[in-house]
């Protein structure tokens, strides 16, 4: 049954991933400005242009379907990415492979360069993981119309994958890697009891998500990620744009 799951995952892989011939891009990032704005442990946001990228924005009613690690500059002196790509799992993309797309830089906010660097080894030591295939299917599944189910469960019927941790999906793969070093992405307030608590704390207790529970929109939403916009970096004067008119 699992050799036939797996066949069945990788034609839909193959199928699902052909680009629609007809993409909007309404980005105004240049590669040169991504170049000079990324650093090491930075997320790119990716609004894809395949029938598995509508399928995610549907589901998540995000804009973006796809999310990846900047790695930095490799041995060639080539700017690099970490990624689970559908057909080819766990790989390394040269940055380039983006030109073109809608993005968005997201940037965990006042990571110590131990805990960044930590996060990249994660996601490296993954290298050559399949894609969970698992994930593939829920799609597919969750394409039916929304289940009778009270909204405030419908997010872990979105679990997607099959948890395997030999195995990634893009959002997952990146919420282990900031968890293992226990940064927050969107985690929820754990109910406890007075008695639960030292009296001399004061503050909320978080709990994190199971790391199949996160799509690529949660980072952008996150409160502890910083959306980057190389645009108005710097000295952004909007008299000086040319208005075409």
């Amino acid at each position: 049954m699992n050799i036939i799951q797996r066949q069945i995952g990788t034609y839909l892989a193959r199928f699902l991933t052909r680009p629609h011939r007809n993409y909007e891009r309404f980005s105004v990032l240049t590669q040169e400005q991504l170049d000079k704005s990324l650093e090491p442990g930075d997320l790119l946001l990716v609004e894809g242009n395949s029938r598995v990228s509508t399928a995610i924005k549907y589901l998540t009613q995000s804009t973006w379907s796809h999310v990846c690690m900047y790695a930095g500059v490799d041995e060639d002196g080539q700017r690099f990415v970490v990624e689970a790509d559908l057909v080819e799992g766990v790989i390394r993309s040269p940055l380039s492979k983006y030109d073109g797309y809608n993005l968005r830089i997201c940037r965990a906010a006042n990571l110590t360069e131990d805990d960044k660097m930590a996060t990249i080894a994660f996601c490296l030591e993954r290298l050559g993981h399949q894609y969970d295939t698992r994930n593939i299917l829920d799609l597919v599944r969750y394409l039916l119309p929304t289940p009778p189910v009270p909204p405030k469960y419908r997010r872990h019927l979105i679990a997607f994958g099959s948890g395997d941790p030999t195995k990634a999906v893009c959002s997952t793969l990146i919420a282990q890697a900031f968890q293992s070093i226990k940064y927050p992405i969107l985690p929820q307030l754990r109910q406890v009891s007075e008695g639960d608590v030292p009296a001399q704390c004061d503050e909320d207790i978080l709990e994190s998500r199971h790391f199949s529970h996160f799509t690529p929109r949660d980072f952008d939403l996150s409160p502890y990620f910083e959306i980057v916009k190389p645009t108005i970096k710097g000295n952004f004067n909007y008299k000086k744009i040319r208005w075409f008119s």
